[in-house]
This record gives C-alpha cells, structure tokens and sequence, in this order.
C-alpha cells in the first residue's frame, strides 16, 4: 500500500466528465482529500453546466470545464475542445491527477497532463484496446473498501493512495443567501418549509421517467393522506413532463422545473420533507442536504445507486423485465432501458407513506 505524506500534495485534478449525480458522489473523494492533505487545491475537469456548483459548495477550489456538445462534434471539433482542456490544464502543473470518469478521453487527458502520480482503474470498466494504454502509475481498484456502491467506485482512490475514508457519503451544506432566496419563494406559494414533497420526474431519456400519470396519481394520494404541498423541480427541457403532471393531477402543485438553478435547487431540496423522483441527479442532492427520498429505478441497481447517507426506499420492478418499451427499448443499456415504467403506483405511495412516518419519529426525537 502507497503511503503518502500528508503534505506531499500541493494540488490535485479530478477528471469527472459525467453527470450531477456523478458529481454528488464524487464531492466524497474531494471532502476525504482536503482532510488528507490540509491546503490542497483541488480542480475539477467537468462540464460547465456544475462549474459554479463545485465552487460555490468548497467541492473544488477551482474548475477547467469542457463542452459536451463539442465533444460529441465533428473530429475537428472534438480536437479543438481537447486541446484547449488540455492547455488550461497544464497550467496548473498538478501534482497529482485521478480519473475516476475512466474513458478513453479521461485516459488520453490524465496523461497529457503529465503530473507526477496518475490514479487509475485497474481494470477499467472497459477493456483497454489494443492501441490503448492506461497511463496510471497509482492503480486502484473498480470499486474502493469492498463495497459495491458507486459511491465506493469514487471513492476508491482512497484506498489506492493510503488514505483514511473519513467521509463516507456526500453532505454539502446550502449556501445561506441560496436558502433566503428559497424561503421567499417558497412563502409567495404561501409553502411552509419541510411542510411540501418534492417532486422530479425527469431524466436523461424518456425510458427512465416514470409516467407522468402515474406521478400525478401517486401525487394526489400523498397529499391526500398527508396535508403535505407538491413542488415540481427539473431541468427546462423537461418541460413536457411537468405540463403533463400539472394537467392530470387534481392537487394544486407548484412547478419550479426549469426555474431554479443547481445552487438554488440544493437549498430548495434541504427544505423539502420528502424527496420522490427518478434515479438522477436531483435524488442524489436531495440525499446529499439530508432529505428523506423515495427513488424509481429501472434497468440500473439501486444496490449501485441508491441515495446514500439519508433514509431512503429504492423501488424498482422485478427483473429480469418484460420489455414494455417496444423499439425505444435498449434492454441492455440502463439509460435506455424502460423498466421502471412497470412500476405501479400503489407501492409507491405505500413507500412514500412509510418513509414519512419512520422520519416523522425522527423529528419529533430531535425536537
């Protein structure tokens, strides 16, 4: 086993080019690191869409973004993008890099970098072809401290470099001014905090989105049972989702979806009593705030991806599936796999009622 000083790293790069939820999880390996390495600066390659969330919440110090549509562009436009990451990277003159993203792309920029000590899988998560090459001198394995989670996956880095897991699931606290502004906004809908369920019903591909009726009856019931408040977040392109909630379901329901950015969201999310949504990355920041959450899953585990640090109910129906999603379905491809449209609304609401009372003991404890 590596064993490092504590003062060997000035500053460190974390390449994590994947998603919010991706990002949540991660924030763990960069808690566990500034502890390990008092001063340390850490950067963050990811998309430019997190950039200011990294900063804003101390997650980084400091982020080199990329963009994902010129990425996936031309080869021309894919060599410019790459060759600018690259420059803006080595003007750090990092100490260390660590890819946890593990893509041929991650592989190429970790060592262009050239920092001193390089963290990689090994294996990684798809066999290396024949022109490939893993430039890590540090290996780790695919998943950290014997777990199974991906949270362990991010967090394996640990193990590999020596370094005690301190922080064991992601906790990032709202900025104050984040959680004024959402008290406002939730006082002009005349909403009481921990008084409302929050509500997301988007996700990247319309396989993974439990149907919107189903969300507008399950909705009904919860508030018909509890008195709670329904409030509606997600992203501006999941507008169609939301109009369809808001027109099937009888309960007034307030819709932020597309209204609110990710710094706002998180301190919307801390106030909700209740967390119910698709397996994404609005379920793991409402994990990560401390929020009760009720996740659908589909095709993808929730022994993978369950929230994480919180109490929580994962429902996903029984596999293997019988495919209901016709030509859109990928059965093999989690993100584009239609399983968790199998899913009734009775358990749901059963999941939802449940976790509210186990919580509710919870609060009455710590008041």
């Amino acid at each position: 086993m590596l064993q490092i000083a504590p003062t060997a790293f000035r500053s460190i790069l974390i390449l994590q080019t994947k998603f919010m939820g991706d990002i949540v999880l991660a924030s763990a390996l960069a808690k566990n690191l500034q502890r390990q390495y008092p001063g340390v600066r850490i950067v963050f390659l990811c998309e430019a869409n997190f950039a200011g969330f990294l900063t804003a919440h101390g997650i980084a110090s400091e982020v080199v973004s990329f963009s994902r549509a010129r990425m996936r562009g031309s080869p021309l436009e894919r060599g410019r993008e790459l060759f600018r990451m690259v420059r803006a990277l080595r003007r750090h003159h990092f100490d260390m890099t660590i890819d946890i993203t593990d893509s041929k792309t991650s592989r190429i920029v970790s060592e262009l970098v050239q920092a001193p000590v390089r963290v990689g899988y090994f294996p990684t998560e798809r066999p290396l072809r024949w022109y490939e090459r893993q430039p890590a001198n540090v290996r780790m394995k695919p998943f950290g401290f014997g777990k199974r989670h991906y949270l362990y996956r991010y967090l394996s880095p640990l193990e590999a470099l020596g370094v005690d897991l301190r922080v064991r699931a992601p906790a990032i606290r709202p900025m104050p001014f984040e959680t004024t502004r959402v008290l406002a906004l939730l006082a002009r809908h005349h909403i009481q905090p921990n008084a409302f369920v929050a509500v997301h019903a988007g996700a990247s591909f319309a396989g993974r989105r439990w149907q919107p009726e189903r969300f507008a009856e399950a909705i009904d019931r919860i508030a018909g049972e509890t008195g709670l408040r329904v409030v509606l977040v997600g992203g501006p392109d999941e507008s169609d989702t939301t109009a369809k909630i808001m027109a099937a379901a009888k309960t007034p329901v307030v819709n932020l979806a597309g209204a609110l950015r990710l710094e706002t969201l998180l301190a919307l999310l801390k106030e909700a009593r209740l967390f119910l949504g698709n397996e994404s990355g609005p379920m793991h920041m409402a994990a990560a705030v401390g929020t009760p959450v009720v996740g659908l899953f589909g095709l993808t585990s929730p022994v993978r991806w369950a929230p994480v640090g919180v109490p929580s109910i994962s429902l996903r129906p029984s596999m293997p599936c019988d495919c209901v999603g016709g030509d859109l379905c990928r059965r093999t491809d989690p993100s584009k796999a239609c399983c968790v449209w199998r899913l009734e609304v009775d358990p749901v609401v059963d999941a939802a009622l449940e976790l509210l009372a186990r919580t509710e003991m919870v609060l009455e404890a710590a008041i």
